[in-house]
């Protein structure tokens, strides 16, 4: 497919809508659990949760960005925005065993980044890092490619 230079406002808040649906399952399955759960429970619950947390949203991570994988790498630009964070966010969790890996072509300021990931760390997204990520991404396609 040829690269997309721009993307309509209705794709876009369909794309929305489908993140927006992702998480509010994860909220009601978390929501669900903890009430069927007895106090005695809480302990392996919240451990279950939190297994289970990082796993979910660094897969939506690669959903969001699959969304919009042929946008117009030109028109991304390279200077460390949330489309390029997501992009390394990406790179490092299919090619770098969920570690964050520089990338040759993106100037790289962990300051400037959305969720400040270094090279070398562990991502382990949770829904407020997802939340933050998810909209300055947004933001940024509709600044972009609207």
């Amino acid at each position: 497919m040829l690269c997309v230079n721009n993307y309509s406002q209705k794709y876009i808040d369909k794309c929305r809508s489908r993140v927006a649906a992702q998480v509010f399952a994860y909220k009601s399955l978390v929501a669900t659990a903890r009430n069927q759960s007895a106090p005695t429970d809480e302990p392996l619950l919240k451990a279950a949760i939190e297994t289970f947390e990082p796993h979910f949203f660094n897969n939506i991570v690669l959903a969001l960005d699959s969304y919009f994988v042929h946008r117009a790498r030109a028109m991304e630009r390279k200077d460390g925005n949330p489309l390029n964070e997501v992009r390394m966010l990406c790179n490092s969790m299919l090619n770098n065993n969920n570690r964050m890996c520089a990338d040759k072509t993106i100037t790289f300021d962990p300051a400037k980044f959305v969720l400040k990931y270094r090279v070398g760390d562990e991502m382990k997204l949770n829904e407020a890092d997802f939340n933050l990520l998810s909209s300055a991404f947004f933001a940024e396609i509709e600044s972009k490619y609207l």
